[in-house]
Order: structure tokens, then C-alpha cells, then sequence
């Protein structure tokens, strides 16, 4: 409790910023519904926030560097909150598009901060009990983040005011705490050959994963919407979905732990492919097939970035995993920016069972890619550990790597 106490402060930031930033995005597909956005366009919105994400990825610790970590939080804060407020000023859709820009920037920008100052302060001692408390924040965050649209109206002046007043309340507990500021540390290389060169298999799997996350948290409105959930009902739908992913984190990560993880990324792979299937067979069994459709989904497609790291980490040296997590999050934030237009885009032309169509086809090339490694080369005889990874920054290898030890 104690060790929760000391960093209330960064905690409380990270729940007020994901119940703002991760609630603009089913409200945005929503409120585009309403104000007869394109299926594309509404698929433009969640590439640009990807876009936006990439960007502060990479722009976000050289801006620690020069400003110091409470400056540069409250310049990525201050950015999220006028793209929030800017959705009000216009219903055009390329200026919504701009405006999700700024809040990916903000997203990747806080997190960069947080993970930095959380980096500075644990101990050996309290790592996984501060990385445990952060992940359950976190993850409980996202999923409340989700439910918002079920009491927020589409496309209203109070919608996007009371977001953007808690993604400016984040910036409260960061400025008011009385800690000290750490030293910023350097900005990581950003290599993403490294991914290539330890594991071509991890880089296709954090791109499938890309490309399930991605379109179904940015587009899954659009297909709940196709298929005649209501807007309350759109809300679980997508909480189902991140419900399913973190109850997936301890038995996945006993499996991979357990055995060979490119039969564990293979076989999730076929599991993610039936419940694509599950998932579009669903669609006209009932409202609560339909949500338990969308934890199987996030059951088995959310767990493969984690399996993905793991993977590649097994073939890095220890000075190379902080470079090797940011490598593997910029092919992330690729096939982020493409998935959600592209998923629209089909949705627009086939139909909403062509989202699934799309991604149970990512993972089928990854089954087949994944066959085609094992005949490359043995895994190794000493592998490390299995450790959840969230996609949050580049930074983020900092905090994870001392959990990566050699098993």
C-alpha cells in the first residue's frame, strides 16, 4: 500500500489520461455515424490518431530532454486537450482528423513521461509491485474508458468538453505531486532493423496484432453499429473486448512461458481466426452472443504483441532491449495507422463481416510465416520472461527490462 501511495500521483494521471484519450475514440466513430461521416472517414480518424502516436513516440523523449518531464506532460497535455475541444468548433472530417493527431501526441507523450519518472523512482525491490499497480490501472482505466459512450451523447458540445476536462485533470496530480523531477534519460535508438534481425516472426506478429487491435477499437463502432447494437450496447461491446485481453495476460503467459512461443503465437493465430468466425456468426444470435463474441476476440488476439516481445527478446542481448521494445513499437504503430482505414474501407464496400474477413486473413499469413521460421532455425535453449508489454511508448523497454531475465 505504501508503495501505491508514493506514486498516487502518476497513477491518478495515467486513469484520468486513459478515460480521456481512450474514450475519444468510440465517441468520434460514433458522433461520425451521427453527423454522416463516410465509413472511410470515420476509418481516417483512427489512422490519424495512430499517426499521431507514431509521431510523439518519436518526438516525446527528445522533448523531455529539452524541457524536463512536468513541462513536456503538461505540452502533450495541453495538446489533447485542444484537439478535444477543436471537435467542437467543426464537423468537417479532415479537421477531426487533425485533431485526433494531436490527441495520439498526447498519448504517446504522457506515457513517455510517466514510464520515464516511474523508471527513475522503482527500486529492484518494487519494480514488479509498481509495474504490477500500473498495469492493473492502466488496463481498468481502458476498459472503464470504453464504456464512456454509453452516457456521453454523440456529437454534443458536452461530450468533448467534459474529456477534455479530464485529459486537463491529469495534469493536475503531475504538477502538484512533491516529488522531485528525476534525471530525463536519453532518447532510445530507434533501429527497427533490431527487430528484423532478432526475429522477422515478432515483427509479422506485432503487425498482425496491430493490425486486430487497431481496427477493432477504432472500427469496432462501425460494425456494432452494422449489426444493430445500440450505442450503450456499442460500449460493451468494445469493453467486452479489452475484458477479454487482460483476462488472456496469465494463462497466455504461463504458455508461452511453458512452451515453444512460435507454437504459441501459431496456435493463437487459429484461435484468433474462429473466433473471427465466432464473431461474425454472432451477429444475428443476440445481443449477449454478440458480446461474448468480443471477449473471445480480445482473448485471443490481444495476448500476441506480449508473445511477439517475448519471442524476440529471447534472440537480444541485454543491452539490447530497450532499442529491441522500441523497434517492435514502431512496426506497431505502422500497421496501427493503416488498419482502421483500411478496415473501413472494406466495411464501406463488402459489408461489416469484412473486418473480420481482414484480420482472420492477417492471422492465417502469420500461421503460415510462423510454419515457415521453424524450419529457419531452432528456438533458443535459454529464453526469457514472459512479461505483459503494453503499447504505450517507445520507452517502455526501460521499465520492462529488468523483468526480462533469463529464465
Amino acid at each position: 500500500m505504501r508503495l501505491i501511495i508514493s506514486f498516487a500521483a502518476l497513477l491518478l494521471s495515467v486513469v484520468l489520461l486513459q478515460l480521456s484519450t481512450g474514450g475519444v475514440g468510440p465517441l468520434d466513430a460514433i458522433s461520425g455515424l451521427t453527423l454522416g461521416f463516410s465509413k472511410e472517414q470515420i476509418g481516417l480518424l483512427g489512422s490519424a490518431h495512430f499517426l499521431g502516436f507514431f509521431i510523439g513516440c518519436w518526438w516525446s523523449p527528445r522533448l523531455m530532454g529539452t524541457v524536463g518531464h512536468s513541462r513536456a506532460f503538461a505540452a502533450f497535455t495541453a495538446l489533447g486537450a485542444i484537439g478535444l475541444i477543436g471537435h467542437t468548433l467543426t464537423d468537417n472530417p479532415l479537421a477531426w482528423a487533425a485533431m485526433r493527431i494531436a490527441s495520439g501526441l498526447c498519448v504517446a507523450g504522457c506515457y513517455t513521461v510517466i514510464e520515464a519518472w516511474l523508471n527513475a523512482k522503482v527500486t529492484n525491490e518494487t519494480r514488479g509491485r509498481a509495474m504490477g499497480s500500473y498495469r492493473i490501472v492502466d488496463m481498468g482505466a481502458s476498459l472503464t474508458a470504453q464504456l464512456i459512450i454509453a452516457v456521453l451523447p454523440p456529437a454534443a458540445y458536452v461530450s468533448y468538453n467534459l474529456l477534455a476536462i479530464l485529459c486537463c485533470a491529469a495534469l493536475l496530480p503531475m504538477t502538484l505531486t512533491r516529488a522531485s523531477q528525476p534525471e530525463t534519460p536519453s532518447a532510445p535508438r530507434l533501429r527497427p532493423e533490431l527487430a528484423w534481425r532478432c526475429s522477422p516472426l515478432a515483427v509479422a506478429g506485432v503487425l498482425v496484432a496491430a493490425l486486430s487491435s487497431a481496427s477493432f477499437r477504432m472500427v469496432g463502432p462501425l460494425y456494432g453499429q452494422e449489426v444493430g447494437l445500440e450505442i450503450d450496447q456499442i460500449a460493451f461491446f468494445l469493453a467486452a473486448f479489452v475484458l477479454g485481453g487482460a483476462l488472456a495476460q496469465y494463462p497466455m503467459g504461463w504458455l508461452a512461458d511453458k512452451y515453444d512461443r512460435r507454437w504459441v503465437l501459431i496456435w493463437l493465430s487459429v484461435a484468433a481466426i474462429l473466433s473471427s468466425g465466432v464473431t461474425i456468426g454472432a451477429s444475428g444470435m443476440g445481443t449477449l452472443a454478440v458480446m461474448f463474441s468480443a471477449g473471445l476476440f480480445g482473448f485471443t488476439t490481444f495476448p500476441i504483441f506480449s508473445v511477439s516481445a517475448a519471442h524476440a527478446h529471447d534472440f537480444a542481448k541485454s543491452s539490447q532491449r530497450v532499442e529491441l521494445s522500441a523497434a517492435l513499437m514502431f512496426f506497431f504503430a505502422l500497421g496501427a495507422i493503416a488498419s482502421p482505414f483500411v478496415a473501413s474501407a472494406l466495411i464501406e464496400n463488402y459489408g461489416p463481416t469484412a473486418l473480420f474477413a481482414m484480420i482472420a486473413l492477417g492471422h492465417l499469413a502469420l500461421i503460415i510465416f510462423g510454419l515457415s521460421r521453424m524450419r529457419a532455425r531452432p528456438t533458443p535453449d535459454q529464453r526469457t520472461s514472459y512479461v505483459y508489454a503494453p503499447r504505450t511508448s517507445f520507452t517502455i523497454g526501460r521499465l520492462l527490462k529488468r523483468s526480462r531475465e533469463r529464465k
